[in-house]
Parts: structure tokens; C-alpha cells; sequence
């Protein structure tokens, strides 16, 4: 629930989308989503899960409908705006990373304020400061020091690169994280165990979520549940 004169970090307001030659259409009808709230987004394959967080990031431009973060229409913003702006307040886990495999794991998470001096400047602002909150974070992950500092980031397991995927996401405090699938490659014990590290950390920050996953199981750890491919998408589920 929203509390009144408090600003949405996500308002979704009659959102629709379709990929060309498809007749399906991904909707969000009337949503929002409140500063440091957890959702959990859920949904069969191929449901439009994925397509969701880019609407709502700004990676997909709406074709009709407005998606605002912070109270800024992402709409009004053109290409590099929008890239300007979800570098400055949004935290990204891509489910396939997107991570520079010849780099390091500190160095891969310090992009993650390469193209936003706010993020930088919550992060420590110098080269020094910001190398310690990165390695901060990989330790509060999971992902020990023996490893990276010895690997390339391409040299790791697949679960340990979705763990310096959510630091990189998550260096700077951005206020909105958007995660996809980002315990897919961890067992039961280890994505219950990552995932409380992952939700502490965005409490640390006041950080909001927005977390995709077809794992159910996970959704005991979220306020909020979305349903996609049902009837009324956009509306809360207990």
C-alpha cells in the first residue's frame, strides 16, 4: 500500500506490449510498486516475465501505455536519457549476466558505476573506496576471496557469475533492482541461502525489487506476488 504524498518508485499505468509477428500482448494495466518494496514476478515460460523488466527498465520502449520510476516518464526520455537514467537508479541482473569475461570480479562489478557518477559517489566516489564496497559485497554474496581474486570472471561456475552479476547490480544503492531468474543456476540450499543475502543487501540500501523467477518456492521471501498469463495481470496476489 502506498502512503499518501510518498512518490511510486514503479507506476504502471495501461502498459502494452507485442513482439512483431506475434499475437501475444503483455500488459500491466495499473501497477506500482512503493520505495524499498519487494515483488516477486511470476509466471510460466515464455509468459513475458523478461519483457516485463525491460518495460519497466527502459530497455524496451513502451508501445503504448507509461512506465514512470521515481516519477520520471520513461517515455518523455530519449535512448541515451533513458540509459542515463537507469545507469543512475536502476540495478540490472540479466539472466544471461552480462558480465565482461576477461575482467576481473571486482572489475566487473565497478561497471556497475562506470556510467553513473551518483552511483559512484554512494559507492565511496574514489577508485579506492568503491574496489572495497565492491569486494563487500562479493563476500556478503557468497563468493569467497579465494576466488576472485585469482579468477577472470570467464573462469568462474555459472552460480558464482550470477553472484558478481547482483553485486555489479547492486554496488552504488540503486534504488530499484530488477532481477531475472538470478537463482537459476544454484541449488535449493544455495538460492535460498543467496537469496537472503541478496534481499539483505537491498534492505541495506532501501533498495526496491523487482524479481522474476518461475520458482514459487522463492515467493515466500517477497510482500508482494504478480502473477503473468492470467486474466487481470497487474494485480497483487496474496
Amino acid at each position: 500500500m502506498m502512503m499518501r504524498g510518498v512518490l511510486p518508485l514503479i507506476s504502471a499505468r495501461s502498459v502494452a506490449h507485442a513482439w512483431p509477428g506475434s499475437d501475444a500482448v503483455i500488459t500491466l494495466d495499473d501497477f506500482e510498486l512503493a520505495p524499498a518494496q519487494r515483488l516477486f514476478l511470476h509466471g510460466p515460460s515464455g509468459c513475458g516475465k523478461s519483457t516485463v523488466l525491460g518495460l519497466l527498465s527502459g530497455v524496451l520502449a513502451t508501445q503504448m501505455g507509461d512506465v514512470r520510476i521515481l516519477g520520471t516518464s520513461l517515455a518523455t526520455l530519449r535512448s541515451r536519457a533513458r540509459d542515463r537514467f537507469r545507469a543512475h537508479h536502476i540495478g540490472y541482473i540479466f539472466q544471461q549476466f552480462n558480465l565482461l569475461p576477461f575482467l576481473t570480479p571486482v572489475e566487473n562489478v565497478l561497471l556497475g558505476c562506470a556510467w553513473s557518477a551518483e552511483r559512484s559517489r554512494r559507492a565511496g566516489a574514489t577508485r579506492s573506496l568503491m574496489t572495497a564496497e565492491a569486494t563487500r559485497l562479493l563476500r556478503a554474496l557468497g563468493l569467497g576471496e579465494a576466488i576472485w581474486t585469482r579468477a577472470r570472471t570467464g573462469e568462474l561456475s555459472v552460480g558464482q557469475q550470477q553472484r558478481v552479476a547482483a553485486a555489479r547490480a547492486l554496488i552504488g544503492g540503486p534504488e530499484l533492482l530488477l532481477a531475472d531468474e538470478p537463482t537459476s543456476a544454484l541449488d535449493t540450499s544455495s538460492r535460498d541461502a543467496f537469496l537472503r543475502l541478496l534481499l539483505e543487501e537491498c534492505e541495506r540500501h532501501g533498495t526496491g525489487v523487482v524479481f522474476v523467477s518461475h520458482d514459487l518456492a522463492l515467493a515466500a521471501h517477497f510482500e508482494h506476488s504478480l502473477a503473468l498469463g492470467r486474466a487481470a495481470p497487474g494485480m497483487w496476489e496474496s
